[in-house]
């Protein structure tokens, strides 16, 4: 063997040594067991069930869009505006994700629902619908009422407000939580993620309460428009309106 073929060889040893006693390390051991991600179990926990609410959110506008969009229904104007809603709850379930990756939540915690952030097991938990309340026929189309004064751009935008005030209590309950959360093994310590509750605080309640505003004062619009006008032609002038 030649010399370069023994530098080869020992260069391709060095490299199995090497790997051999890396491989097993954990991402604590690259950082020499500096404990820099201070957010706390529970916060996490919540955190990550807001997610899936957030998905479960988007999954039923996605919904409500679909059954608009239909030829046999053809309300692009109501179509436009759950299409619009489901990409916003898309937003924030990928802004909950960035965040806890920010802090450094890539350790994974043993009785926590996500491992590593697993998207897969976000949209499978979003398919329970209880999460928001929303019953066992929550992805029924929004079909418009035998009572004449109820129709179907009414029952979406009721089953809209509905969803909207379940994901401003979890918000409000997760900075609850977040702000006041007993530190394991310190009786009498209490942890303050102060900036993860302003983070929710001004990122996410102004928009919920703004978002939901929005919906009451369209409910209340279509309502007058179906008693003066009736259910299909109050629905087919108010989704003018939309487009």
């Amino acid at each position: 063997m030649n010399k370069f073929g023994i530098l080869v060889a020992f260069a391709v040893c060095c490299f199995v040594s090497v790997s051999a006693d890396t491989c097993d390390l954990t991402a604590k051991d690259h950082f020499n067991n500096v404990e820099f991600v201070d957010m706390k179990r529970k916060c996490i926990l919540e955190t990550e069930d807001q997610i899936k609410k957030e998905i479960t959110a988007s999954l039923k506008y996605l919904s409500l869009a679909a059954y608009f969009s239909r030829d046999d229904v053809n309300r692009p104007g109501y179509a436009k505006f759950f299409f619009d809603a489901a990409s916003e709850e898309r937003e924030h379930a990928k802004k909950l994700i960035e965040y806890l990756q920010m802090r450094g939540r890539y350790f994974d915690l043993e009785d926590s629902a996500i491992s590593n952030i697993n998207i897969g097991s976000l949209v499978k938990g979003s398919e329970k619908a209880e999460l928001l309340s929303l019953g066992s026929e929550w992805m029924k189309a929004p079909e418009a009422s035998k009572n004449k004064e109820v129709s179907a751009g009414l029952n979406a935008l009721r089953t809209a407000l509905k969803m909207e005030a379940v994901v401003t209590g979890s918000i409000r309950n997760l900075i609850a939580t977040c702000e006041a959360e007993q530190v394991e093994g310190k009786k009498n310590e209490i942890f303050n993620d102060y900036h993860f509750a302003d983070y929710l605080t001004g990122d996410f309640l102004s928009e919920q309460y703004q978002g939901k505003r929005d919906i009451a004062g369209k409910i209340s619009t279509l309502g007058k428009m179906i008693r003066d006008n009736g259910a299909e032609l109050a629905d087919y002038l108010f989704d003018k309106s939309l487009q």
